[in-house]
């Protein structure tokens, strides 16, 4: 029965979402070209050329198509709500890929799309879990923090889809360690539905980072819809009828989540701080983000992405070292993810900035920067030739 589970509710899933999004890839994509629904280049962004900007929409089908055939070995219905949100913040996204839309407007939807998260599957950042001493939250508290912390969540993924790669390759690790806690913890829809996300998110991560004629960028539609998943399962980590902290009872459940996602949240707050300290309105878009500096530096967008996802990793594993081998408790892990995640991203960004080119630390870094720069290296070329040669096949 075991083996059952693990075959339909976690391998069949991954592989299932996996698939359609390799095989509705190529379509979405001649649709995008069609269209001319692309991404032009400009002062700010990275590019040289238009690339296409619905590789979200192909994640989306694989999340859903995927979700479809699970359902018929597995009762999924409870999913529901998760899927709905999904299709507002993709349809509401490629709505801003393609007209725009003001911050503010997508920060109502944002807002409406929690409230109805909120209010079909019950569930809330309603429970400290013993931070600070403090357990249940009353409802005019945990409701305010709840649409603050998920306007905030959807916001850092998008902000950080400035590098090819780096939103879906860090959405990747995201869904795989909040689906390794809610399989430990027996939590089998949301196991489900991070292992749908995972597998649709990583075709897109390989036409992304390797492809050439076959590059798409996953867009707004692609980044608000992850965004919000991560908060989905935020909450359902957080609830006070959380499984994760029922058969976790001593892991920091705020530290936890906030340590999975702690470079996009302290480096938009950084980023945010910033602009509002110049006058500028905190939207406004510049180059300031730890992913620009490390670009500037001379990384590859590979090697951006491997030190972004380096700095995250590191929060994460600071944390299961403090939780299992130190034994501290909610409060002191997350005093721990709350230091690291400063350090990761006002310390980095400060110290990358100021370095002294003749010391140590800036030629290793250097010599880094220097060794991923690997876009001609055989192993590259070996990968994005078996990318295209998969397209072609279509």
């Amino acid at each position: 029965m075991e083996l059952e589970i693990w075959l339909l509710g976690i391998i069949l899933p991954f592989f299932a979402s996996f698939a359609f999004t390799v095989w509705i890839f190529p379509y979405v994509l001649r649709m995008a070209k069609e269209k001319d629904i692309v991404d032009v280049p400009n002062y700010r962004k990275l590019q040289k050329v238009a690339v296409p900007v619905m590789g979200g929409f192909a994640v989306f089908f694989g999340i859903i198509a995927g979700a479809g055939l699970t359902s018929v070995f597995i009762n999924t219905y409870n999913l529901f709500t998760c899927i709905v949100a999904l299709t507002f913040m993709m349809f509401f996204g490629l709505l801003d890929d393609t007209i725009g839309l003001s911050p503010w407007l997508r920060i109502i939807i944002e807002v409406m799309i929690i409230g109805f998260i909120v209010k079909m599957d019950l569930v809330n950042l309603n429970d400290f879990h013993g931070l600070f001493g403090i357990h249940k939250l009353p409802v005019l508290v945990s409701l305010p923090l709840c649409a603050i912390a998920g306007v905030g969540i959807v916001n850092a993924i998008n902000m950080i889809d400035g590098v090819d790669g780096l939103s879906s390759s860090f959405c990747i690790l995201a869904c795989l360690e909040f689906g390794i806690a809610f399989c430990a913890s027996f939590d089998g829809l949301m196991a489900i539905m991070a292992s749908l996300a995972g597998g649709a998110l990583i075709p897109f991560f390989l036409h992304n980072v390797f492809g050439t004629k076959t590059k798409m960028y996953i867009g707004d539609s692609g980044s608000m819809m992850i965004g919000m998943l991560l908060m989905i399962f935020c909450m359902h980590t957080m609830d006070n009828t959380s499984r994760v902290a029922y058969n976790f009872p001593n892991l920091g459940i705020v530290a936890f989540c906030l340590a999975i996602l702690s470079v996009p949240v302290f480096d938009t707050i950084r980023v945010m701080l910033g602009r509002i300290s110049k006058g500028v309105s905190p939207f406004h878009p510049d180059k300031s983000h730890l992913h620009h500096l490390f670009i500037q530096f001379g990384f590859s967008h590979i090697g951006t992405c491997l030190m972004i996802n380096a700095l995250n990793t590191l929060c994460v594993l600071s944390l299961m070292f403090v939780y299992i081998v130190l034994r501290a408790d909610a409060t002191v892990q997350f005093l721990v993810v709350f230091v690291i995640g400063i350090f990761n991203t006002y310390g980095v960004h400060y110290i990358v900035s100021n370095m002294n080119h003749e010391r140590l630390p800036y030629r290793v870094l250097h010599w880094l920067a220097v060794k991923s720069q690997c876009t001609d290296s055989k192993w590259f070329h070996s990968i994005s030739k078996f990318v295209e040669r998969a397209h072609c096949t279509h």
